[in-house]
């Protein structure tokens, strides 16, 4: 009831403050930021309560009070706020490379790489087959040839396929899941970003060559494309290496360091003209597996303490780009897309699981955590609207409606997974929170020992 009434609170204030600040032409994304900050953690709360992933909360409050229902947050408020979204991939990113440790990608690779193969291909061909066999009802493919379809059938769905390493990280900081489904999944979501930037670069090259958009005069560059990935890889190995020098020479201000961190990297790679995600992604493995001692964690738990809020910001926003007016009249286009991307991730995990001999649990549940997406397929989604200003912003589009499904929907299956697998306490918080016998308050089971419902990190 506290959580309800905050936000009751927070929504008038926010009625009685936003005119006054367009009337004085005040900072509103300023403003917009700290009410989301507020307002979504406190709906995760809630969610939370119930057994839901706060994510989804996060999500839920963007869409309440973003431009789709109340519009608190406008749309140039959301384009205002855009670099927090870039902060926050570069965070995810750092962060998700840092999860990646050598010896276990020396022991579960093989595994990794099995189930990742089997469930991208399925579900890649299984879009590109359906965009192609219904082209005549897909608006950005009308008026093409069959090679043009067959391309930017391929383009879309090389950004379909993406999964959310933001969501499986959230999720497994909030319950503290390290089971062999919760590392699998991690596993898989992470290689799959390295694999999904490579196919999406090729596919994007591809679509420019063979449909290219009216007015540009685009060819094939293998040699950009070349630079883009291994361009990254380098940039990001260097930036790595810098880090862990400071780590053990310096070790200090490490908060402000996480974020120096993200901004810097995410400069650097823009002025290389490499991939951010690729880079911050190395910077992040190479940091955790070369720095001495524990010095990799403990700035991974910098990052994590200042990245909470960014965090619930980030997925706030994503949640405001809903546009449920959008999702209904492409409900015809969007269903079959959604449904042929699942069956594609469920058949495929279950194939790849069973070539790399995984466990039952495994088998059965890990691809509940590969159905989320958000801000990389958001991103790849607007890289596109770019390249294509005609059909780029109906590919956007109908990419958004799908990742606004997914990403719902996403959370829950995978915690689902989680709890169905053993790894997560299936009780709600409102009766963790009590405790047992023997347990103090926040440490009961599904909770990281030691870490209060509260605390930032298990915000993000």
């Amino acid at each position: 009831m506290r959580r309800v009434i905050i936000l009751i609170l927070l929504l008038l204030l926010m009625r009685l403050i936003l005119p006054l600040g367009i009337e004085e032409g005040g900072p509103q994304s300023l403003l917009a930021f700290g009410f989301l900050i507020l307002a979504a953690y406190s709906v995760g709360e809630l969610a939370k309560q119930f057994g839901l992933p706060k994510v989804v909360g996060y999500l839920v409050a963007g869409l309440f009070f973003g431009p789709s229902v109340l519009a608190i947050v406008s749309e140039q408020v959301s384009e205002e706020l855009a670099p927090v979204g870039n902060l926050a991939i570069a965070l995810i990113a750092f962060l998700a490379g840092a999860e990646l440790r050598w010896a276990e990608v020396k022991e579960n690779g093989t595994k990794i790489l099995k189930i990742l193969g089997s469930e991208l291909s399925i579900s890649f061909v299984g879009i590109v087959t359906l965009l192609v066999v219904l082209r005549a009802f897909v608006p950005f493919l009308e008026d093409t040839t069959l090679v043009q379809a067959l391309a930017l059938a391929a383009l879309f769905a090389s950004i379909a396929i993406v999964h959310s390493p933001a969501v499986t990280l959230a999720l497994l900081t909030e319950t503290g899941a390290r089971g062999p489904v919760a590392r699998t999944t991690l596993g898989v979501v992470l290689v799959a970003d390295v694999a999904v930037i490579l196919l999406f670069s090729g596919a994007l090259a591809g679509a420019r060559a063979v449909a290219p958009a009216p007015g540009s005069a685009y060819t094939l560059s293998f040699g950009l494309v070349t630079w883009e990935i291994l361009g990254s890889i380098l940039v990001g190995a260097a930036l790595g290496g810098v880090i862990a020098l400071y780590l053990r020479f310096v070790q200090r201000e490490l908060v402000m360091f996480a974020i120096v961190v993200a901004f810097f990297g995410a400069e650097i790679a823009e002025l290389a003209h490499v991939e951010t995600l690729l880079t911050l992604l190395t910077a992040g493995f190479v940091t955790e597996n070369v720095s001495r001692g524990d010095a990799g964690e403990q700035l991974r738990r910098a990052m994590e303490r200042s990245s909470a809020p960014v965090f619930v910001v980030f997925f706030a926003l994503a949640g405001a780009k809903i546009a449920v007016v959008q999702v209904a009249a492409l409900w015809y286009v969007v269903l079959p897309i959604v449904a042929v991307r699942a069956l594609g991730i469920r058949y495929g995990t279950t194939i790849g699981a069973r070539w790399a001999g995984a466990t039952p649990k495994e088998e059965k549940h890990v691809w509940m955590g590969l159905i989320s997406q958000a801000g990389v397929a958001i991103g790849l989604a607007s890289v596109v609207a770019e390249a294509y200003p005609q059909r780029g912003p109906i590919i956007r589009d109908v990419m958004l409606a799908v990742i606004a499904i997914n990403e719902t929907m996403g959370p829950i299956l995978f915690r689902q997974a989680l709890v169905r697998s053993g790894e997560v306490d299936p009780r709600p918080q409102s009766e963790l929170t009590r405790g047992t016998p023997g347990e103090g308050p926040g440490e009961g089971p599904g909770e990281a020992p030691g870490e209060a419902p509260g605390e930032a990190p298990d915000a993000a």
